[in-house]
Protein backbone atom coordinates (compact mmCIF):
# COMPACT_ATOMS: atom_id res chain seq x y z
CA UNK A 1 0.00 0.00 0.00
CA UNK A 2 1.57 3.27 -1.15
CA UNK A 3 1.58 6.55 0.74
CA UNK A 4 -1.10 8.00 -1.53
CA UNK A 5 -3.44 5.24 -0.31
CA UNK A 6 -3.04 6.04 3.38
CA UNK A 7 -2.46 9.79 3.19
CA UNK A 8 -6.14 10.89 3.26
CA UNK A 9 -6.81 8.85 6.40
CA UNK A 10 -3.69 10.18 8.13
CA UNK A 11 -4.98 13.74 7.75
CA UNK A 12 -8.12 12.79 9.69
CA UNK A 13 -6.53 10.28 12.06
CA UNK A 14 -2.95 11.45 12.69
CA UNK A 15 -0.41 9.14 14.26
CA UNK A 16 0.95 9.82 17.78
CA UNK A 17 4.16 11.13 16.16
CA UNK A 18 2.20 13.53 13.96
CA UNK A 19 0.29 14.82 16.99
CA UNK A 20 3.54 15.34 18.89
CA UNK A 21 4.98 17.19 15.89
CA UNK A 22 1.91 19.45 15.67
CA UNK A 23 2.23 20.37 19.33
CA UNK A 24 5.79 21.56 18.72
CA UNK A 25 4.59 24.00 16.07
CA UNK A 26 2.79 26.14 18.63
CA UNK A 27 4.38 28.32 21.32
CA UNK A 28 1.59 27.36 23.72
CA UNK A 29 2.07 23.60 23.44
CA UNK A 30 5.65 23.36 22.14
CA UNK A 31 7.31 25.82 24.48
CA UNK A 32 9.43 28.92 23.80
CA UNK A 33 11.40 28.90 20.55
CA UNK A 34 14.67 29.58 22.36
CA UNK A 35 14.31 26.40 24.45
CA UNK A 36 13.28 24.43 21.38
CA UNK A 37 16.32 25.70 19.49
CA UNK A 38 18.67 24.60 22.27
CA UNK A 39 17.22 21.08 22.25
CA UNK A 40 17.41 20.98 18.46
CA UNK A 41 21.04 22.06 18.47
CA UNK A 42 21.91 19.38 21.02
CA UNK A 43 20.16 16.68 18.98
CA UNK A 44 21.97 17.78 15.83
CA UNK A 45 25.37 17.66 17.51
CA UNK A 46 24.59 14.21 18.88
CA UNK A 47 23.67 12.72 15.49
CA UNK A 48 25.64 14.82 12.98
CA UNK A 49 28.50 16.35 14.94
CA UNK A 50 29.60 19.77 13.71
CA UNK A 51 29.36 19.05 10.00
CA UNK A 52 27.53 20.88 7.21
CA UNK A 53 27.22 19.16 3.84
CA UNK A 54 27.63 21.64 0.97
CA UNK A 55 26.15 21.09 -2.48
CA UNK A 56 25.31 23.01 -5.62
CA UNK A 57 22.53 22.63 -8.18
CA UNK A 58 23.45 22.22 -11.84
CA UNK A 59 20.53 23.09 -14.11
CA UNK A 60 20.52 21.03 -17.29
CA UNK A 61 17.39 22.38 -19.00
CA UNK A 62 14.57 24.86 -18.43
CA UNK A 63 12.29 23.18 -20.97
CA UNK A 64 9.05 21.86 -19.46
CA UNK A 65 5.72 20.36 -20.55
CA UNK A 66 3.96 21.29 -17.32
CA UNK A 67 2.00 24.44 -16.61
CA UNK A 68 2.58 25.31 -12.97
CA UNK A 69 1.38 28.78 -12.04
CA UNK A 70 4.18 29.40 -9.51
CA UNK A 71 7.20 28.30 -11.61
CA UNK A 72 9.42 30.28 -13.95
CA UNK A 73 9.87 27.23 -16.21
CA UNK A 74 6.12 26.81 -16.78
CA UNK A 75 5.30 25.57 -20.31
CA UNK A 76 3.47 28.69 -21.47
CA UNK A 77 5.97 31.15 -19.97
CA UNK A 78 7.63 33.34 -22.60
CA UNK A 79 11.19 32.72 -21.43
CA UNK A 80 14.61 32.10 -22.97
CA UNK A 81 15.16 28.36 -22.89
CA UNK A 82 18.02 25.98 -23.47
CA UNK A 83 19.08 22.41 -22.83
CA UNK A 84 22.78 21.96 -22.23
CA UNK A 85 24.81 19.72 -24.51
CA UNK A 86 26.83 17.09 -22.65
CA UNK A 87 30.12 18.95 -23.09
CA UNK A 88 28.48 22.06 -21.64
CA UNK A 89 27.20 20.03 -18.68
CA UNK A 90 30.77 18.90 -18.07
CA UNK A 91 32.02 22.48 -18.28
CA UNK A 92 29.48 23.59 -15.67
CA UNK A 93 30.42 20.69 -13.40
CA UNK A 94 34.15 21.35 -13.78
CA UNK A 95 33.50 24.90 -12.63
CA UNK A 96 31.68 23.64 -9.54
CA UNK A 97 34.50 21.16 -8.90
CA UNK A 98 37.00 24.02 -9.02
CA UNK A 99 35.04 25.73 -6.23
CA UNK A 100 35.31 22.63 -4.07
CA UNK A 101 31.99 20.89 -4.70
CA UNK A 102 31.91 17.10 -4.89
CA UNK A 103 28.15 16.90 -4.34
CA UNK A 104 26.00 18.14 -7.23
CA UNK A 105 22.25 18.11 -7.80
CA UNK A 106 21.24 17.80 -11.47
CA UNK A 107 18.02 19.74 -12.12
CA UNK A 108 15.84 19.80 -15.22
CA UNK A 109 12.31 20.66 -16.24
CA UNK A 110 10.09 17.81 -17.36
CA UNK A 111 10.20 17.56 -21.15
CA UNK A 112 10.67 14.15 -22.83
CA UNK A 113 11.56 15.75 -26.18
CA UNK A 114 14.42 17.92 -24.92
CA UNK A 115 15.48 15.98 -21.81
CA UNK A 116 15.16 12.79 -23.86
CA UNK A 117 15.80 9.12 -23.27
CA UNK A 118 19.44 8.56 -22.36
CA UNK A 119 20.25 12.23 -21.73
CA UNK A 120 20.43 11.99 -17.94
CA UNK A 121 22.42 8.78 -18.20
CA UNK A 122 24.95 10.48 -20.47
CA UNK A 123 25.24 13.42 -18.07
CA UNK A 124 25.88 11.09 -15.15
CA UNK A 125 28.40 8.99 -17.10
CA UNK A 126 30.32 12.16 -17.96
CA UNK A 127 30.33 13.63 -14.44
CA UNK A 128 30.75 10.53 -12.30
CA UNK A 129 34.54 10.28 -12.72
CA UNK A 130 35.08 13.61 -10.95
CA UNK A 131 31.83 14.29 -9.03
CA UNK A 132 31.41 11.33 -6.64
CA UNK A 133 27.96 12.28 -5.32
CA UNK A 134 25.28 12.99 -7.94
CA UNK A 135 21.60 13.48 -7.25
CA UNK A 136 18.74 14.31 -9.62
CA UNK A 137 15.69 16.56 -9.38
CA UNK A 138 13.69 15.88 -12.55
CA UNK A 139 10.23 14.71 -13.61
CA UNK A 140 8.99 11.53 -11.83
CA UNK A 141 9.80 8.18 -13.44
CA UNK A 142 8.93 4.50 -13.15
CA UNK A 143 11.02 2.43 -10.74
CA UNK A 144 12.81 0.56 -13.56
CA UNK A 145 13.83 3.92 -15.05
CA UNK A 146 15.16 4.94 -11.65
CA UNK A 147 17.10 1.68 -11.44
CA UNK A 148 18.82 2.53 -14.71
CA UNK A 149 19.76 5.99 -13.42
CA UNK A 150 21.17 4.38 -10.27
CA UNK A 151 23.13 1.87 -12.34
CA UNK A 152 24.78 4.77 -14.16
CA UNK A 153 25.99 6.20 -10.86
CA UNK A 154 23.44 8.60 -9.37
CA UNK A 155 22.82 7.97 -5.68
CA UNK A 156 20.31 10.65 -4.68
CA UNK A 157 16.86 11.85 -5.70
CA UNK A 158 15.01 15.00 -4.66
CA UNK A 159 11.29 15.44 -5.33
CA UNK A 160 9.04 18.08 -3.82
CA UNK A 161 5.31 17.52 -3.70
CA UNK A 162 5.02 21.35 -3.93
CA UNK A 163 1.75 21.30 -1.97
CA UNK A 164 0.09 18.42 -0.12
CA UNK A 165 -3.30 20.10 -0.42
CA UNK A 166 -4.99 18.15 -3.22
CA UNK A 167 -7.45 20.93 -4.12
CA UNK A 168 -4.74 23.60 -4.25
CA UNK A 169 -2.52 21.25 -6.23
CA UNK A 170 -5.25 20.78 -8.83
CA UNK A 171 -5.68 24.54 -9.16
CA UNK A 172 -1.95 25.27 -9.55
CA UNK A 173 -1.12 22.51 -12.05
CA UNK A 174 -3.20 23.16 -15.14
CA UNK A 175 -1.46 21.04 -17.81
CA UNK A 176 1.13 18.30 -18.17
CA UNK A 177 1.90 15.05 -16.33
CA UNK A 178 2.55 16.94 -13.10
CA UNK A 179 -1.22 17.34 -12.78
CA UNK A 180 -1.39 13.82 -11.35
CA UNK A 181 -1.15 14.31 -7.57
CA UNK A 182 -0.83 10.65 -6.53
CA UNK A 183 1.77 9.85 -9.20
CA UNK A 184 4.03 12.52 -7.78
CA UNK A 185 3.19 11.64 -4.17
CA UNK A 186 4.39 8.05 -4.64
CA UNK A 187 7.58 9.10 -6.44
CA UNK A 188 9.94 8.62 -3.44
CA UNK A 189 8.79 5.02 -3.05
CA UNK A 190 9.44 4.25 -6.72
CA UNK A 191 12.87 5.85 -6.38
CA UNK A 192 13.58 3.67 -3.35
CA UNK A 193 12.50 0.57 -5.28
CA UNK A 194 14.89 1.68 -8.03
CA UNK A 195 17.80 1.70 -5.58
CA UNK A 196 18.45 5.32 -4.61
CA UNK A 197 20.32 5.53 -1.32
CA UNK A 198 19.45 9.18 -0.61
CA UNK A 199 15.91 10.51 -0.98
CA UNK A 200 14.85 14.10 -0.33
CA UNK A 201 11.28 15.36 -0.01
CA UNK A 202 9.73 18.73 0.72
CA UNK A 203 6.93 21.20 0.13
CA UNK A 204 7.05 24.67 -1.41
CA UNK A 205 5.80 26.89 1.39
CA UNK A 206 3.58 29.75 0.32
CA UNK A 207 1.14 27.79 -1.84
CA UNK A 208 -1.15 26.62 0.94
CA UNK A 209 -1.48 26.86 4.75
CA UNK A 210 2.06 26.44 6.06
CA UNK A 211 1.03 24.54 9.19
CA UNK A 212 -1.03 22.00 7.24
CA UNK A 213 1.81 21.56 4.77
CA UNK A 214 4.22 20.91 7.63
CA UNK A 215 1.95 18.27 9.20
CA UNK A 216 1.49 16.53 5.84
CA UNK A 217 5.25 16.60 5.28
CA UNK A 218 5.70 15.03 8.71
CA UNK A 219 3.23 12.28 7.78
CA UNK A 220 5.10 11.57 4.54
CA UNK A 221 8.46 11.45 6.26
CA UNK A 222 7.18 9.09 8.97
CA UNK A 223 5.79 6.77 6.28
CA UNK A 224 9.09 6.76 4.36
CA UNK A 225 11.03 5.99 7.54
CA UNK A 226 8.89 2.92 8.00
CA UNK A 227 8.87 1.69 4.41
CA UNK A 228 12.11 3.04 2.89
CA UNK A 229 14.29 2.63 5.94
CA UNK A 230 17.49 1.69 4.08
CA UNK A 231 17.68 5.13 2.44
CA UNK A 232 19.06 8.30 4.00
CA UNK A 233 16.20 10.79 4.06
CA UNK A 234 16.30 14.57 3.89
CA UNK A 235 13.55 17.13 4.22
CA UNK A 236 13.31 20.67 2.92
CA UNK A 237 10.76 23.48 3.22
CA UNK A 238 11.71 26.10 0.62
CA UNK A 239 9.69 29.30 0.66
CA UNK A 240 8.31 30.95 -2.48
CA UNK A 241 10.60 33.44 -4.19
CA UNK A 242 10.10 35.83 -7.14
CA UNK A 243 10.20 33.96 -10.46
CA UNK A 244 10.01 34.56 -14.20
CA UNK A 245 6.58 35.91 -14.99
CA UNK A 246 6.16 37.22 -11.46
CA UNK A 247 9.30 39.02 -10.34
CA UNK A 248 7.06 41.27 -8.25
CA UNK A 249 5.89 38.25 -6.26
CA UNK A 250 4.72 39.14 -2.75
CA UNK A 251 3.81 36.40 -0.25
CA UNK A 252 0.17 35.86 0.63
CA UNK A 253 0.02 36.83 4.33
CA UNK A 254 -2.48 34.01 4.99
CA UNK A 255 -0.07 31.40 3.61
CA UNK A 256 3.33 32.93 4.35
CA UNK A 257 5.72 31.06 6.64
CA UNK A 258 7.35 33.78 8.80
CA UNK A 259 11.00 33.56 9.82
CA UNK A 260 10.26 32.68 13.42
CA UNK A 261 7.93 29.83 12.43
CA UNK A 262 10.47 28.73 9.81
CA UNK A 263 13.06 28.31 12.57
CA UNK A 264 10.51 26.50 14.75
CA UNK A 265 9.81 24.14 11.87
CA UNK A 266 13.49 23.24 11.60
CA UNK A 267 13.65 22.55 15.33
CA UNK A 268 10.43 20.52 15.33
CA UNK A 269 11.62 18.27 12.49
CA UNK A 270 14.98 17.81 14.19
CA UNK A 271 13.38 16.73 17.49
CA UNK A 272 10.82 14.42 15.91
CA UNK A 273 13.24 12.99 13.32
CA UNK A 274 16.67 13.27 14.98
CA UNK A 275 18.50 11.50 12.13
CA UNK A 276 16.88 13.21 9.16
CA UNK A 277 18.96 15.57 7.04
CA UNK A 278 17.53 19.10 6.91
CA UNK A 279 18.23 21.15 3.79
CA UNK A 280 18.18 24.96 3.51
CA UNK A 281 18.98 26.45 0.13
CA UNK A 282 20.04 29.83 -1.20
CA UNK A 283 16.36 30.78 -1.47
CA UNK A 284 16.75 32.02 2.10
CA UNK A 285 18.58 35.26 2.96
CA UNK A 286 22.16 35.14 4.18
CA UNK A 287 21.43 36.53 7.66
CA UNK A 288 18.79 33.89 8.32
CA UNK A 289 20.98 31.07 7.01
CA UNK A 290 23.79 32.24 9.29
CA UNK A 291 21.45 32.30 12.28
CA UNK A 292 20.07 28.79 11.75
CA UNK A 293 23.28 27.06 10.67
CA UNK A 294 23.88 25.60 14.12
CA UNK A 295 20.26 24.83 15.05
CA UNK A 296 19.45 21.71 13.05
CA UNK A 297 20.38 22.25 9.40
CA UNK A 298 22.71 19.63 7.92
CA UNK A 299 22.77 20.50 4.19
CA UNK A 300 23.22 23.88 2.50
CA UNK A 301 23.62 24.93 -1.09
CA UNK A 302 26.07 27.66 -2.06
CA UNK A 303 27.17 29.63 -5.14
CA UNK A 304 23.86 28.61 -6.69
CA UNK A 305 22.52 29.40 -10.13
CA UNK A 306 18.97 28.41 -11.11
CA UNK A 307 19.28 28.59 -14.88
CA UNK A 308 21.02 26.18 -17.30
CA UNK A 309 24.45 27.52 -18.17
CA UNK A 310 24.36 29.82 -15.18
CA UNK A 311 27.96 29.12 -14.12
CA UNK A 312 29.86 29.31 -17.41
CA UNK A 313 27.42 31.04 -19.77
CA UNK A 314 24.41 29.91 -21.79
CA UNK A 315 24.34 29.00 -25.48
CA UNK A 316 21.65 28.00 -27.98
CA UNK A 317 18.97 30.24 -26.49
CA UNK A 318 15.51 29.97 -28.01
CA UNK A 319 11.80 30.10 -27.25
CA UNK A 320 9.51 27.10 -27.08
CA UNK A 321 5.92 27.52 -28.29
CA UNK A 322 3.41 24.66 -28.07
CA UNK A 323 6.24 22.20 -27.55
CA UNK A 324 8.20 23.37 -30.58
CA UNK A 325 11.48 25.21 -30.69
CA UNK A 326 11.23 28.77 -32.04
CA UNK A 327 14.40 30.60 -32.99
CA UNK A 328 14.95 34.13 -31.72
CA UNK A 329 14.31 36.66 -34.47
CA UNK A 330 16.59 39.22 -32.89
CA UNK A 331 19.12 39.38 -30.11
CA UNK A 332 17.59 40.31 -26.78
CA UNK A 333 20.86 41.57 -25.34
CA UNK A 334 20.60 38.83 -22.72
CA UNK A 335 23.17 36.05 -22.72
CA UNK A 336 21.39 34.04 -20.04
CA UNK A 337 18.67 31.43 -20.10
CA UNK A 338 15.78 32.31 -17.81
CA UNK A 339 16.19 31.30 -14.17
CA UNK A 340 13.62 29.19 -12.33
CA UNK A 341 13.49 31.62 -9.41
CA UNK A 342 15.60 34.32 -7.80
CA UNK A 343 18.02 33.21 -5.13
CA UNK A 344 18.51 35.33 -2.03
CA UNK A 345 21.91 34.30 -0.65
CA UNK A 346 24.44 35.10 -3.39
CA UNK A 347 27.62 34.38 -1.42
CA UNK A 348 30.37 32.30 -2.97
CA UNK A 349 31.23 28.79 -1.86
CA UNK A 350 34.37 30.10 -0.16
CA UNK A 351 32.38 32.74 1.73
CA UNK A 352 29.88 30.12 2.88
CA UNK A 353 32.67 27.85 4.08
CA UNK A 354 34.27 30.73 5.96
CA UNK A 355 30.97 31.61 7.62
CA UNK A 356 30.49 28.02 8.76
CA UNK A 357 33.98 27.91 10.21
CA UNK A 358 33.32 31.04 12.27
CA UNK A 359 30.47 29.08 13.83
CA UNK A 360 32.77 26.16 14.59
CA UNK A 361 31.17 24.04 11.88
CA UNK A 362 33.08 21.85 9.42
CA UNK A 363 32.12 22.33 5.75
CA UNK A 364 31.87 18.89 4.12
CA UNK A 365 32.43 18.89 0.38
CA UNK A 366 32.53 15.12 -0.01
CA UNK A 367 31.02 12.42 2.18
CA UNK A 368 30.48 9.65 -0.34
CA UNK A 369 32.56 7.62 -2.75
CA UNK A 370 31.65 4.55 -4.77
CA UNK A 371 34.69 2.82 -3.31
CA UNK A 372 32.73 2.56 -0.04
CA UNK A 373 30.66 -0.18 -1.68
CA UNK A 374 33.66 -2.14 -2.92
CA UNK A 375 34.13 -5.53 -1.32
Amino acid sequence: MAFADVFPDLLHHPTPLMRRFERLLSEETGGPLEALATRSQQATRRHFGRTMRLFAPLYLSNECVNNCTYCGFSRDANILRTTLEIDHVEREARHLQSLGFRNVLLVAGEHPKFVSEGYLQSCIDTLKPFIPSLAIEVGPMEDDQYAEIVNHGAEGLVVYQETYNRDVYRTLHTAGPKKHFDWRLNCPERAYAGGFRRIGIGALFGLSSWKQEAIALCAHLEYLYRHCWKAQLTVSFPRMRPYAGNYEYSPDPDLFLPDREFVRLICAFRLIFPQVGIVVSTREPAALRDAIATLGVTHMSASSSTEPGGYTGAVDLHLTVKGRRVELTEKSGCEKATEQFQISDTRSAAEMAAMLQTKNLDPVWKDWDEALLAH
